[in-house]
């Protein structure tokens, strides 16, 4: 019996975290998340990966990461357990189903961290669910882009029990920078706010150059001049460019922004926040919809001034 408890205290939560102690698991591996994945694999953490299409995981096999035929295996083999897929409907199918989430897998004590932009409200009830299993959930939806991902530049914006959250800190370290947002839930609303500056900041560029190319402007040295200005920002560094080269597949599709737009707005149900007059992310979500209408759902951020430019009878390659 003393050896079975000492086993348990030795694995995960709270045991130290380090490479070539710690296992990580990772569910789901897309642009930013097969890049944090492959951030944490160079660190030294053996990594066991679950993706729904396993040629999606071929980098990180390469890498020597090792391909799990379900979450539950994947929980299984790991301490720590990220998950980044695409929407809430699927972090529940990934981590609650009852014979393959992760959630079944996952011993008592270990850690899962959902990095998915989704619900606040089924961040607390993974959280609950972690709880009443003797694990640890916390919601740590992330911001940064592909770049943020790429560079370990990230913002990690974590909800749930603040001595977990402190306990992951040499995972986050190879991630970006974490900020403890509160209880449980308190990192997706986060997000939720943060996709709505997002959102506005996106709208703004688009438009702007926009009205510069048709003002007759040189649009790379208008980007230059006021990106030194009080119109500068991460969105204008990250997206300015890729806008103006014409390159919309650099990113995340413009499908999670929607999503994410669709969550700030679901409100007044009882479930989420309690601020229910969003005319900006209304608006926003609208517009990146209208992307999605013109059959460029799959396109980035950036692509948002294409509906601009179709607005306004602009057309360009």
């Amino acid at each position: 019996m003393a050896m079975e408890e000492a086993t348990a205290t030795a694995f995960g939560f709270p045991a130290e975290v380090r490479p070539g102690a710690t296992r990580v698991g990772w569910i789901g591996i897309g642009v930013m998340s097969g890049a944090m994945a492959a951030r944490l694999l160079a660190a030294g953490f053996a990594v066991t990966a679950y993706a729904r299409t396993p040629a999606k995981a071929g980098a990180l096999v390469a890498a020597g990461a090792r391909l799990a035929d379900s979450p539950a295996s994947v929980a299984a083999a790991s301490d720590v357990v990220f998950t980044m897929v695409g929407n809430p409907g699927d972090v529940r199918s990934v981590v609650l189903d009852a014979a393959s989430g992760a959630l079944a897998g996952l011993r008592p004590g270990g850690v899962l961290v959902d990095c998915t932009s989704s619900s606040p409200s089924l961040a607390r009830e993974v959280a609950a669910a972690a709880r009443a299993a003797g694990c640890h959930a916390v919601d740590c939806p992330v911001s940064g882009g592909d770049v943020g991902a790429r560079d370990g530049t990230l913002a990690l914006l974590a909800g749930g029990d603040e001595a977990v959250v402190a306990w992951l800190a040499p995972l986050f370290a190879h991630l970006g920078r974490p900020t403890y947002m509160g209880p449980p839930g308190s990192g997706q609303s986060s997000k939720i706010a943060n996709q709505i500056a997002v959102a506005g900041a996106v709208v703004g560029l688009g438009e702007s150059l926009a009205f510069a190319g048709a003002a007759g402007l040189d649009e790379r040295l208008f980007l230059g001049a006021v990106s030194k200005g009080a119109a500068g920002s991460r969105v204008m560094d990250i997206f300015g460019e890729r806008a103006l080269s014409r390159d919309f597949s650099s990113g995340g599709s413009v499908r999670y922004i929607i999503k994410d737009l669709g969550m700030a707005l679901e409100v007044g149900d009882g479930q989420e926040e309690e601020v229910n007059v969003l005319p900006g992310s209304a608006l926003y979500r609208q517009m990146f919809s209208a992307m999605a209408a013109n059959g460029d759902g799959e396109l980035c951020l950036q692509g948002l001034i294409t509906v601009v430019e179709r607005l306004n009878g602009i057309m360009r390659k």
